[in-house]
């Protein structure tokens, strides 16, 4: 961990880059889901066995369930990386809310929306 309270300038651009490539790739993947959610790509089986249908309908809404959800998580996904970006635009990005101490970059490299450090994680448990 760094001794400083915050993280300089150029860590904040790196940051950003790092979170505005993944709020692009999130933004794609939601699109993908919604698709899939919508049924655009429709590969359904109106030409098959009705045998076969019965059993395709209730797969196609479990599955049209799990996007649903699959969506809700990536939005909230989306929210939490942009709310970032306004951390690091106010610069008070990587700060833990709990402890206040910088949280370790490494942290945030892999979860780049964390407002908890480990330490702070941890006394959750």
């Amino acid at each position: 961990m760094a001794k400083t309270n915050k993280y300089s300038d150029n860590d904040l651009k790196k940051f950003k880059l790092l979170i505005e490539n993944k709020i692009e790739k999130a933004q794609h993947d939601l699109e993908l889901i919604k698709s899939a959610y919508m049924n655009d790509l429709n590969n359904g089986t109106e030409d098959t066995s009705p045998t076969f249908k019965a059993f395709d309908e209730g797969s196609q809404v479990m599955s049209k369930e799990s996007n649903a959800q699959l969506a809700i998580r990536q939005e909230k996904f989306i929210r939490d990386l942009k709310n970032a970006l306004i951390r690091i635009q106010n610069k008070t990005y990587g700060i833990c809310r709990v402890t206040g101490k910088l949280i370790n970059k490494k942290r945030l490299e892999l979860v780049p929306h964390a407002t908890l450090s480990i330490e702070a994680k941890n006394m959750q448990k």
